[in-house]
């Protein structure tokens, strides 16, 4: 697969807190950083994404009475699954990896910092309304091509695919560069709705 100028990666939320030992680990969740090394050198263009919530955020458990991680609660009419406290702003679990050295990133985007509302996405927050200028930004650079890696595939990056593909990019998930959670089912739901969005799955080694 030829890589040009109007393709982007977009490196999604590889954060202590996402890799093991985190508060909120995807299992191998560091296995992704070699795999992220190997491929970058083909990009011309580099974003990288990093969870950024603030305490007492709406996807913490602790922010509820009697609640637990992984029961879901409704936040403005939208289904919220609730997760321990993680990538706290400016902890130690909300900077990126410090094994992931991407120097040639142009732009870190924090997302999730709205106490009352989570973003799983990239490109929107969980009301899929609120904008989170990824998607401008991406236009005014001239990019077309989005390519995703990270953490984690059934969620942020999974999420973050599809709404690049509803803001009218190409959308394509690097497999092997991401590590799922794969909670209920989240893994075959996700791939099954990326069919019918029209993102493709693909693996690092098609990349050239």
């Amino acid at each position: 697969m030829e890589l040009t100028s109007r393709d982007a990666l977009i490196v999604v939320d590889v954060q202590n807190d996402f890799c093991p030992g985190g508060a909120l680990a995807v299992p191998e969740g560091d296995v992704v950083i070699p795999v992220i090394h190997r491929i970058a050198p083909a990009f011309g263009h580099i974003v990288l994404t990093q969870d950024w919530h603030p305490k007492g955020h709406c996807s913490f458990a602790s922010s509820y009475a009697r609640k637990k991680p992984g029961d879901v609660v409704l936040i403005g009419g939208e289904e919220q699954r609730l997760w321990p406290d993680h990538c706290v702003q400016g902890t130690r679990g909300a900077e990126i990896h410090p094994e992931l050295r991407l120097e040639r990133a142009e732009l870190i985007l924090r997302k999730g910092f709205r106490k009352e509302i989570d973003s799983y996405s990239a490109f929107f927050e969980n009301d899929h309304s609120t904008p989170t200028g990824l998607a401008g930004y991406c236009r005014e650079r001239g990019l077309e091509r989005m390519f995703f890696a990270g953490l984690a595939f059934d969620y942020c990056v999974g999420f973050s695919a599809l709404d690049a593909r509803r803001c009218g990019f190409e959308a394509l998930v690097i497999k092997d560069a991401c590590r799922p959670i794969d909670v209920e089912g989240s893994v075959a739901r996700m791939e099954a709705v990326f069919g019918r969005a029209g993102v493709k799955v693909v693996a690092s080694e098609e990349l050239g």
